[in-house]
């Protein structure tokens, strides 16, 4: 199920992509109106096979100084933790 649901959201993100994201290698781009400009940030994303009941582990590979982001790179927000939900 994991498998899928990821395919189809890959697939999404091909149709319609975020600004100043990409999905291979998963990159942020700084923006322009923040102390982050300039800066291209790398993020290293799990999935776990239970996805999408479960929440992907996403943490920053680039070294990034920032209140929601611990030193290890590991985002830390309730919606990727306790207040996760599968829907989109």
């Amino acid at each position: 199920m994991a498998l899928k649901r990821i395919n189809k959201e890959l697939l999404e993100l091909e149709k319609d992509p975020p600004a100043n994201c990409s999905a291979g290698p998963a990159t942020i781009m700084g923006p322009g109106d923040s102390p982050f400009q300039g800066g291209v940030f790398f993020l290293a994303i799990h999935f776990p096979a239970d996805y999408p009941f479960k929440p992907p582990k996403i943490t920053f590979t680039t070294k990034i100084f920032h209140p929601n982001i611990n030193s290890n790179g590991a985002i830390c927000l309730d919606i990727l933790r306790s207040q996760w939900s599968p829907a989109l």
